[in-house]
């Protein structure tokens, strides 16, 4: 794994693990063609309608990760606790924590999202030890950076419009900045900034270390550059 400037442990509270899926609601084991109807929009009816359809399926996923996070990393029943309540489940483990939640597609009320959260890492060492990285293997399409500070997305697009063609930086964006998206060479992912968050999103699955890893690669081409906006982005 590379290494990064600094403590990893210093920015690791800021670090989400994201991991999505989903499938067409028509699809989901608790939808009957004979009675029930694909929802055409989204609201507080029909996201009640999904959290009850995807209640089993939630519900067994949920108790399957709990039962191999218990056997895997030898945790004791004060160690985790799980909470199911459709269409969220939270599993609260001593070393991490794990949100999946369904959610309706907003562009597509036929479709429903699942969106898989890990976050809380006790230790950046966690993401080092085979047992953890096994049980999350390729679970994970992005990492979410808070910033804690803000940015301006217009600073961040000069910054990198400014640095020179070797920088290994490259930088695209709407014309209303409402976000942009940066390119690093040698990392095979897409950095979106949007001024509040970070996303660095994969073009295939990866288990905690491998997105580390990346990230950390990211965060050490940031710390090269000259411009404080761009090195001050991953702190």
């Amino acid at each position: 794994m590379a290494k990064a400037a600094g403590d990893p442990q210093a920015y690791l509270s800021h670090i989400s693990l994201i991991g999505r899926g989903g499938g067409a609601f028509k699809l989901l084991r608790g939808f009957d063609k004979s009675r029930h109807t694909v929802p055409d929009a989204v609201n507080s009816a029909t996201s009640g309608f999904l959290a009850k359809l995807a209640a089993p399926e939630l519900a067994a996923e949920a108790e399957d990760v709990f039962q191999r996070a218990k056997a895997a990393l030898g945790y004791k029943r004060k160690d985790l606790s799980l909470d199911v309540t459709s269409p969220v489940a939270v599993l609260a483990a001593r070393d991490f924590t794990l949100e999946i939640a369904y959610a309706l597609e907003e562009g597509d009320p036929g479709r429903y999202a699942i969106t898989r959260t890990l976050h809380g890492l006790r230790s950046a060492s966690l993401v080092e030890v085979p047992a953890f990285d096994a049980l999350f293997a390729a679970g994970f399409t992005g990492i979410v950076f808070a910033l804690v500070k803000g940015v301006s997305v217009e600073a961040v697009i000069d910054a990198v419009e400014t640095l020179d063609e070797g920088a290994g930086l490259q930088v695209a964006y709407p014309s209303d900045c409402r976000d942009c998206t940066l390119s690093v060479e040698g990392v095979n992912a897409e950095v979106i900034c949007d001024g509040a968050t970070l996303e660095m999103r994969f073009p295939r699955a990866g288990s905690p270390r491998e997105l580390m890893a990346e990230f950390v690669a990211v965060r050490a081409a940031f710390a090269l550059t000259k411009d404080k906006a761009l090195r001050g982005l991953l702190g």
